[in-house]
């Protein structure tokens, strides 16, 4: 590629990231509540976005979470489920960040006011032995949909009054929180060395697939989300890689979830779940 067509590749140029989308959220559910004969109807105020499908799958399993029959989306379901006095919406396996803008921007439309996104997540910073998680307060942007959202630049930032906020609450988990940078790739694949030493240079923790796009979205719709890391795995560079811990890791999920939910409510966090 010569340095003109670079110059007008088109995940740079023409995108007006300002101006207002002719398609648009609110309508693709009303038809989907049209075609599939559903009334409207809210989902809770805090959700959750679980590419794995991991937590979702436990706590449904476990009797936890039961289906929402409302939610008209095309693409996926969503499990409602509560933490103490909260009710929270899961939606499952929206992985990458075309995908999980989609969902987010539909979950927004039909009530959420809280979206947090738990992903799997591949070690680039040896910060300890594995599982742990990481608050991403920025991500290196190398996917295409922040790009329709945001002016290009390098990192999409959290908004940093609600990653204090949260992160404040974290400290008593039985498992370490930490909290940086990640890189958000579209293509997990081609994590090539070289690719993943510029990334260690910039000072990214973790690399994953969803985080710049959903800060992007947040910020152009001025919305509250916040991505968390789950470090579970070194790209499988040896066998054994990718465990979670117990039961998938959904208890220290529920855990993290529990406290961030506090936290955004400024409520006093709960003593650890057993």
């Amino acid at each position: 590629m010569s340095e003109q067509e670079a110059d007008t590749s088109p995940i740079l140029t023409g995108k007006q990231t300002g101006a207002p989308s002719v398609f648009r959220p609110e309508n693709l559910l009303r038809e989907a509540r049209r075609q599939k004969g559903l009334p409207l109807a809210k989902v809770p105020a805090v959700c959750v976005l679980d590419p794995d499908g991991d937590l979702e799958g436990e706590l449904r399993r476990s009797g936890q979470a039961t289906l929402d029959a409302t939610w008209p989306c095309y693409h996926t379901s969503l499990s409602r489920f509560r933490l103490g006095d909260v009710e929270l919406g899961v939606v499952a396996r929206a992985v990458g960040a075309p995908f999980a803008v989609l969902e987010a921007e539909q979950l927004f439309a039909s009530g959420c006011q809280l979206l947090l996104s738990v992903t799997s997540a591949g070690q680039i910073a040896d910060l300890g032995p594995t599982p742990y998680f990481i608050l991403i307060d920025e991500a290196l942007r190398d996917e295409g949909t922040s790009y329709h959202y945001l002016p290009a630049s390098r990192f999409a930032p959290a908004d940093p009054k609600l990653a204090d906020a949260i992160h404040d609450a974290l400290s008593d988990l039985p498992i370490p929180v930490h909290r940086g940078a990640s890189w958000t790739t579209d293509a997990p694949f081609r994590e090539t060395e070289e690719a993943i030493a510029r990334a260690a240079e910039a000072g990214v923790l973790a690399v994953e697939m969803e985080a710049a796009a959903l800060y992007a979205f947040a910020q152009a719709r001025k919305r509250a989300v916040l991505c968390f890391a789950h470090v579970t795995n070194q790209m499988a560079q040896s066998e054994g890689d990718f465990e979670k811990g117990e039961a998938n890791g959904a208890r220290d999920v529920l855990r993290l979830l529990d406290a961030s939910v506090r936290a955004w409510r400024g409520r006093p966090t709960r003593p650890r779940l057993s």
